[in-house]
Formats: C-alpha cells, sequence, structure tokens
C-alpha cells in the first residue's frame, strides 16, 4: 500500500466528487439501474446469512477505507455536539435518547455508502466521491421525503423519551450528571423511566426496521415510488422475523458499542453496517 500526501489525496477525492457533482446534475435517469415494472419479490432468508452480509460489509470498508473513514467522520463529531449540547443546556436525561436515536436515522445516513456499495459491485469506482451519485438515483425525491420521515420519528423518539423522564424523575432537571446516573439505577422511579424508555425505543427501532430496511437501497438501485419500497421493506421483514429480529440486534448492539468511546467507534461501526445493508438487500429483494 502507497500512503499519499494528505494534501495530493485530498485534491484528488475533490476532483472526482466535482465529477461526480456534474455528472449527476445532468443524468437524472441513470441507464445501470433497473426500472421496477412490477413489485419487487422478496426472498427467505436464514440467519446465518447475515454473517455473510457482514463479511461483505466488512469487504467494502477494507476496500474504500479511507475513502469511508472520510466521509463518515462527520457523525461521531456530530453525536459529540448534540452530547455537548445537551450536556450544556441541562439536557443530560436527553443524552441516550440521542445516542441511541442514531439508529433510527442510521439508514438514512448510510445511503451515500449503499451507493458506494452498488458502484463496487458493478466494478466501477467507489470513492468516496461516489457516495455523490446518490442524487442520479430514480427516486431522489422519495428518498429525500423518507429520509424526513425518519427525522420526524427521531424527533418524536425524543419528545417521548422527555415525557418518560418527565412522569419518572422529572419534570425537574438533574442537579448533576452523577446524581442523574445515581437517580436512575438505585430508585423505582428510575428503573420505570428505564423499562418505558427500552419499551417506547423498541416500538420506534421497529417502525423504522420495518419502513427503512431494505427502502432506500432499494429506491437507489430500481425506480420505484416511495409506497413501493416502504411495502417491500415490510414485507421482507414480515417474511424474515428471526433474521430481521436478529440483524436489529446486531444494529442496535454495534451502535451502542460504536457510542461509548465518545461517539468515535461509529467510524468503523457505521460504514460496516451502512455497506452490510447494501448486501442484505441484495440477499432479501431478487435481483
Amino acid at each position: 500500500m502507497t500512503i499519499r500526501n494528505p494534501v495530493e489525496w485530498v485534491a484528488d477525492r475533490s476532483i472526482h466528487a466535482g465529477s461526480a457533482i456534474r455528472s449527476a446534475s445532468h443524468s437524472v435517469h441513470p441507464v445501470d439501474r433497473p426500472a421496477a415494472a412490477v413489485t419487487p419479490v422478496v426472498r427467505r432468508i436464514r440467519s446465518s446469512e447475515l454473517w455473510d452480509v457482514l463479511a461483505r460489509g466488512l469487504d467494502d470498508f477494507g476496500a474504500n477505507r479511507t475513502d469511508v473513514l472520510f466521509l463518515c467522520v462527520l457523525y461521531p463529531v456530530l453525536g459529540l455536539v448534540m452530547a455537548r449540547a445537551a450536556a450544556g443546556y441541562g439536557m443530560v436525561p436527553l443524552l441516550f435518547p440521542l445516542a441511541s436515536g442514531f439508529a433510527l436515522v442510521g439508514p438514512l445516513a448510510g445511503v451515500g455508502l449503499y451507493e458506494m456499495s452498488r458502484q463496487r459491485e458493478r466494478g466501477g469506482h467507489a470513492g468516496w466521491s461516489s457516495a455523490f451519485g446518490v442524487v442520479r438515483a430514480p427516486a431522489f425525491g422519495a428518498i429525500l421525503l423518507l429520509g424526513l420521515i425518519l427525522t420526524g420519528i427521531f424527533v418524536l423518539w425524543l419528545l417521548a423519551a422527555q415525557a418518560i423522564y418527565d412522569v419518572t424523575l422529572g419534570p425537574e432537571p438533574p442537579v448533576s450528571v452523577s446524581a442523574f446516573v445515581q437517580d436512575v439505577f438505585t430508585t423505582p422511579a428510575g428503573w420505570a423511566m428505564i423499562v418505558g424508555g427500552i419499551g417506547a425505543g423498541f416500538l420506534f427501532a421497529l417502525l423504522v426496521m420495518a419502513i427503512s430496511v431494505v427502502s432506500f437501497p432499494l429506491m437507489l438501485d430500481r425506480e420505484v415510488g416511495l409506497e413501493t419500497a416502504v411495502w417491500t421493506s415490510i414485507r421482507a421483514v414480515a417474511a424474515n422475523p428471526r433474521p430481521m429480529a436478529m440483524w436489529g440486534l446486531i444494529v442496535a448492539a454495534s451502535l451502542v458499542i460504536g457510542s461509548i468511546p465518545l461517539f468515535f467507534g461509529l467510524v468503523i461501526v457505521l460504514p460496516v453496517l451502512g455497506h452490510a445493508t447494501w448486501h442484505l438487500y441484495r440477499k432479501v429483494v431478487a435481483h
């Protein structure tokens, strides 16, 4: 492996990005994405196939490691900013909901990574500039709309988390982080908040998984509308309850582990999960 000068590397990446953006602005319906004349066919998979999905995601990450790290460094930084904002404004009870909320907007955050895996699968260039190919998707408008829906669900989750805190340990803000942690784990109200938060979080996560687990990759890959994409995703979850439940646990556990060291673990977790999601779509939805 040749270690390149950072200035030269950034310049090269910027040139590729500029080319991708110019190409996107002149190509609304690319020829390499098949149109979907019929409802996509959903296949059943085994839970054991998820390890192959993760292996393929890791392979994509390994092939584009520098590029993907450059693309995904934004999300840990965003996590730190949100955590700092929460701590600075007496919103300590929302620190965990903010961190866990990555799972609700993760499908949207991974759109660029799906596109990189799609292009690599076709034997093309798959640097970070390839992520701009998303704007060439036939269903780009539907992708934006579903992204707005997920953002709205994320906001609703934060409101629900705040409401749960208000009726258990609140509504007054905690006097300190240490006092809040002590109240959470040593009082009945704290345990009530934990149980209520986990229950509500599970419902929000289940909703997001049902409507988006294959929706974004499908809209990148084929000319389908939002309704078709969401319905296909719901059918995929219904047809594969155990594998999808296991996938949800893998995603949740990975995001928690990645968030613990000041969110920096997400630099690796997010791209691997993003690439793996593309390969999950390939297994679940017939070509």
